[in-house]
């Protein structure tokens, strides 16, 4: 185990104390801030369940950035997670309540430009749309749901300490759902850049078995605990106090409805059923709870009295949103530029993008090749050249043809090491079929990803991607994360 990794991954741990020391608000600032629920408590029930999260399902969210972009460097990882911790950290002594996920989105951003390494803003402004319609409807949820709730108290005249004992309740049950929430959503913002350089190899401990991946979400989980217990009083407060006051059904009612919205940009269920109804889907993004959070707030508040709200308060928590994401690219681009020409780190590692006949063939149907010939064979050093070079020959072509166009463009090497064999065989996400597949294809090697990919789906059916229907989504969602599986066994480590 290469013991210096550990000093990279400090910046993660930095992170994942920021995050606990922020977001913790989200899940029970509200209850403490109304004296429901003491700190101590929260705090203890927030470390248990982040860290059960992290670790049982962090790995399903761990990959949901990496469409903006891919860090393939551990200089450049280790910068990315410092200056998004860095910037929750400072915003969080302010007692702001900020979102993790722009941090990082911002300090990706950052990376991609001071390497030249194409953005897919098409995924940007879905995530930044949400910015906007999580905390909206939150507000709204917030507002109905508390409605519905003070009409069922009202009619029952349930007497006021059985209502009391069972809010307390109900707010104990929602905030220990909310903290494994917490941890499955967000330790891939935390650790999911350091994936490709993870240190940890599996460990038996006999009636358990962790992954060198649950391992590492483990060591994050731990340092959002620590940021709990140390900073995340404040935050709350805030959340819970200086906004608008709150009762102890307002908090539950905002606690709920933050977890509908969560849960409306995450369930792949829903997006089934609003699909196979006809009706438009919502977007499978990344949200940020702290936003959230901060509209249920404002949805009570209109209930009770719009006057209550101190819109002083909101306009400074929703600058601070503006910034983060802006601040955190910055100060991203800025300390890049400082690892690599004073300490003389790598925060790159060079990549070719190579425009080969196969590439161009794979894309006809798409693109007009023939536009693209001049570049046939050419070796770009970064996407963004590649990109250059495609928008000076197809000024016009659609901008999704464009990036899957560069996505196939690089150049890999990827050779089917049977020494690999025995790993793949201990995972549980490939099947007997899927392995054998793998198997007859040993010592051979292959230019570009995609290649690989299509030598699996003509050796077998149980490896092809079906028709992009609804039907289809989930089973081509299981392929696609058998084929990551196969993916990490050959991708050498982030260096």
């Amino acid at each position: 185990m290469d013991l210096h990794i550990f000093l990279y991954l400090s910046s993660g741990l930095f992170l994942g104390w920021s995050l606990g020391a922020n977001d913790a608000a989200n899940v029970f600032g509200t209850a403490v801030a109304s004296r429901m629920i003491k700190f101590r408590t929260a705090a203890i029930i927030i470390t248990v369940g982040v860290i059960i999260g992290a670790v049982i399902s962090g790995a399903g969210a761990a990959h949901t950035l990496s469409k903006l972009g891919s860090i393939n460097a551990l200089g450049g990882a280790f910068m990315a997670a410092f200056a998004a911790a860095a910037v929750v950290a400072w915003l969080t002594v302010l007692g702001l309540p900020v979102s993790t996920t722009q941090a990082i989105v911002g300090a990706i951003i950052g990376w991609n430009f001071f390497t030249g390494s194409v953005t897919d803003f098409t995924v940007f402004k879905t995530i930044c749309a949400t910015w906007v319609l999580s905390p909206l409807l939150t507000a709204i949820f917030s507002y109905l749901i508390y409605r519905g709730v003070m009409k069922v108290l009202n009619r029952s005249k349930i007497h006021i300490i059985r209502q009391d004992a069972w809010t307390r309740l109900a707010l104990l049950v929602a905030g220990i759902l909310g903290s494994y929430s917490l941890g499955a959503n967000n330790i891939g913002n935390v650790m999911g850049v350091f994936i490709g350089a993870n240190p940890f190899q599996d460990l038996d401990l006999g009636l358990v078995e962790l992954s060198g991946l649950q391992l590492l979400f483990l060591l994050g989980g731990v340092a959002i605990s620590v940021g709990v217990f140390t900073y995340a009083k404040k935050v709350m407060l805030t959340v819970g106090t200086e906004i608008a006051p709150l009762t102890p059904v307002g908090a539950f009612v905002v606690v709920v409805a933050t977890s509908l919205v969560l849960l409306l940009f995450a369930s792949e269920d829903l997006e089934f059923a609003l699909a196979s109804m006809g009706l438009p889907t919502i977007p499978l993004v990344p949200v940020s709870s702290s936003q959230a959070v901060v509209g249920g707030v404002i949805g009570i508040g209109l209930i009770r009295n719009a006057r209550n709200i101190k819109w002083g308060v909101v306009a400074r928590i929703s600058w601070a949103w503006v910034q983060t994401p802006i601040v955190s690219a910055l100060v991203c681009y800025v300390f890049l530029f400082v690892l690599q020409n004073v300490f003389g780190q790598t925060v790159y590692n060079p990549v070719e993008y190579r425009v080969a006949k196969q590439v161009l063939a794979r894309h006809s149907d798409k693109v007009d090749v023939e536009k693209l010939a001049a570049l046939n064979d050419q070796a770009f050093a970064t996407s963004g050249k590649l990109k250059d070079a495609i928008d000076a020959a197809l000024p016009n072509i659609e901008y999704k043809a464009e990036l899957k166009l560069i996505d196939d463009a690089l150049v890999e090497g990827i050779t089917v090491d049977p020494d690999k064999f025995k790993d793949l065989e201990k995972t549980q996400g490939l099947d007997a079929e899927q392995l054998d597949a793998v198997k007859k294809l040993s010592g051979k090697t292959f230019i570009y990803r995609w290649e690989l990919v299509q030598a699996l789906a003509d050796s077998t059916p149980r490896w092809k991607l079906k028709d992009k229907t609804v039907l289809n989504k989930t089973y081509n969602k299981e392929i696609q994360k058998s084929l990551d599986i196969v993916m990490d066994a050959y991708t050498p480590k982030m260096k």
